[in-house]
This record gives C-alpha cells, structure tokens and sequence, in this order.
C-alpha cells in the first residue's frame, strides 16, 4: 500500500472516542508486526484537540487494525486556529461587499441602455443561474471544505494546480490596484466640491462637461496625447491614493472579525446612500419616462446584437466577482458545516437585486435628464463611465 506520509489523516477506532491525527514525522525505519512479519512502518503522530487548541504527540504504529485513512482533505496543524467570522452576517456583508461595486452602479445600466432596455435581463438572468451561481456554489463550497485560499484549494485537488490558485490571486491583485485608484479619483472629486470656486457649484453644468471636467482635471488626462502615454504626476490622486491603501490595511490587519464588523458600514452605508438616491431621482420631472425605458423590451436586440450574450455573461463574472479567489478565501473562515448552496444564494440574489435597484435611479435621472434637454432617451450620447454623469 503507497502511503502520502507528508500529509495522511488517520482516525484511531481503538479510541472511546474517535481522534484525528496528522503525520507530522515519519520515521525512517519500520518494525514487524506483533501478528505476522509484515513491515509497517512507525509514524510519529500528533493530534490537536479542537476546543483547547493544545497538541499532544505519540508515536503509533500504522496497522490494519490501528489506524484507517480518513476521507479528509490535508490540513496544516493550525487549522483549527483558523479565525472565523464574528457572524454568518458578517460572512454575507464581506462576500457582498466584494461582489458589489462600480459594475453594479454603472456598468449593468449602461448595459442595459445599450442593449434594448429590458430585454437584457434575459440573457443576464440565463448566465446567473447556469453559468454565474453554479461558479460561485464551488467556489464557496471549496473554501469552506478545505479551509483555506485558492493556492492550497487547488492544491488539495493536485499540487500542480497550485499555478491556478496563483493566477487567480494575481487577477486579484490587479483588480484591486485600478479598483483603488478609481476610489482615490472619487476622492478627490468629492473634496474638490468643497472649494470656494469649485467646479460643480455652477447650475447650469452638462453631463458632458462634467464627464470631461472629471477626466481632464480629477483623473489628469487634460496633457495626455492621443498615444495614452504618462506626461506628469497628478500628485493630489498619489497622497489620495495612499489614503486609500492604508484604510485598506486597516480593514484586513486585525484579522476577519474586525473585518466583518467593518463591513457593516462600507456595505450597510452605500446601500442606503443607493436608496436615497433613489427616492431622489424619482421623484424628478421625466422619471416614469425613463423607468418605462428601462423595463420595456426590444427584442430586435438579439438580432441586431448577437454580443449580447457575451456582455451578459461577462457582467455576471465581473459583478459577482467569481474566479478571483475573493469568495473561496471569504468561505474559507466559515465553518466547514455552513450551507454553501444558501451562502451562495443569498450572495448572488443580493448582487444582482443591487444591480436591478440601481437601474431604476439611473434611468429614473436619464428620464430627467431627456425631458430638460428636450430629447429622447434613447438619443441621448450616455455609455460607460460616462452614464455616471
């Protein structure tokens, strides 16, 4: 029999009560058995008891009768020091959290005013529940079952996987460097109002005006050349920007607890910042108009762009932010007997019920926006980052 003496889990029948125990040193030499002749080779043992967190240490020797493999996956000895949520609410706040963001407020209305109003709920939906939902229940299930981030997940299944846990924290990483510099850009937007001659004090700004303000000046694209290369160092966006990254080591230094008790503002507050915005846009002059635009249907969009369905399934991976690492390391700090499947479900509704809300104030203010420029919505020159104006 071939044994994995690096990692191998042996539960002791022989116990009143059944330990888990992980090699931890295997020895060099073997010794018969007190039955037959056979070698079997002597492991030193080392068990870690789960409420006291202590370790104890014997030597056993590994026999027929002794000691069966487990069927659970390898684990270091400090698994059972794993920090865990404060709360499952606390899980559900950090993987909501992740998943919404800008994607939600912007991007998914603006999808939706390009591709015939409602008839790309269709496509949206489709690639929530078969493609997005089922992605998201692995990921999650995964975390919780081996307890740990995506490196050692697919590692556990094989060590040359590890590769595939690393590229995906290495996506990660990326999404957090443009993700932290557009936060930095809002930043500083939002304390450029506050001067004495600021930009956004004048009545009567455009969209359009305020889209390239925001670029030109906010962003500091005003000296960049049609060939997109750097000629200065907005250095207000670099002072914002380390603002930035050190909440961001605030928020995750003091362990998953304090994150999740963090999570209950920079979830909680945006969520009734979204309603109130609402309320607001409703009740401006044009609103039906635009709510109407924005649950009608065009169902030419599927003949006329076909794409559609690759924006859709696209939307779903970027909101849902799956295939990053993020869900199966927010799982991992659950314990391992939580539902994945109500986890994931509750993760995924609450993504897209987000999504779903914030088009009603988005094409709620375009209605608004139509009836004072006497316009239709539909002709209205809103895509992107620029529908956020």
């Amino acid at each position: 029999m071939r044994v994995d003496r690096r990692n191998l889990l042996f539960h002791l029948p022989c116990c009143k009560r059944h330990k888990t125990w992980t090699v931890i040193n295997p020895k060099r030499f073997y010794k018969a058995s007190s039955r037959d002749s056979r070698a079997i080779p002597l492991f030193h043992l080392r068990r870690i008891d789960r409420k006291t967190s202590s370790a104890k240490q014997q030597e056993i020797m590994v026999g027929d009768a002794i000691a069966v493999p487990t069927h659970l996956p390898p684990r270091s000895k400090n698994v059972y020091r794993r920090e865990r949520w404060g709360s499952r609410a606390a899980f559900y706040f950090a993987a909501i959290g992740a998943a919404v963001g800008f994607g939600n407020i912007w991007r998914f209305p603006s999808l939706v005013y390009s591709y015939g109003g409602g008839a790309f709920f269709i496509p949206y939906l489709l690639a929530l529940i078969f493609i997005g939902l089922p992605v998201l229940i692995l990921e999650v299930a995964l975390g919780q079952y081996y307890e740990s981030g995506n490196v050692e997940v697919f590692g556990g299944i094989h060590r040359r996987l590890r590769g595939v846990g690393l590229g995906s924290i290495a996506c990660g990483f990326m999404g957090v460097t443009y993700y932290s510099m557009l936060i930095a850009w809002v930043i500083h937007a939002f304390f450029d109002s506050f001067g004495k001659d600021s930009f956004w004090t004048n009545e009567d700004l455009t969209g359009d005006e305020a889209s390239t303000y925001f670029f030109e000046e906010i962003a500091g694209t005003a000296t960049v050349g049609d060939d997109l290369k750097p000629t200065r160092v907005v250095w207000a966006n670099v002072g914002y920007s380390l603002i930035v990254w050190a909440v961001i080591f605030l928020c995750v230094s003091f362990g998953v607890k304090v994150t999740g008790q963090i999570t209950y503002f920079t979830v909680g507050a945006p969520i009734l910042l979204l309603f109130v915005i609402l309320i607001r846009s409703l009740t401006l002059e044009g609103a039906s108009a635009g709510v109407s635009q924005y649950l009608s249907t065009d169902w030419s969009v599927f003949r006329d762009q076909p794409d559609i369905w690759v924006k859709a399934t696209g939307q779903i991976f970027f909101s849902l932010s799956i295939a990053f690492g993020a869900m199966t390391a927010y799982a991992s700090h659950c314990p391992r007997d939580e539902p994945a499947v109500r986890n994931s479900v509750v993760i995924a509704m609450s993504n897209s019920l987000f999504s779903f809300v914030s088009g009603f104030a988005v094409f709620a203010t375009l209605g608004y926006l139509a009836t004072i420029e006497g316009k239709d919505i539909a002709d209205l020159n809103v895509g992107g980052f620029g529908l956020v104006f």
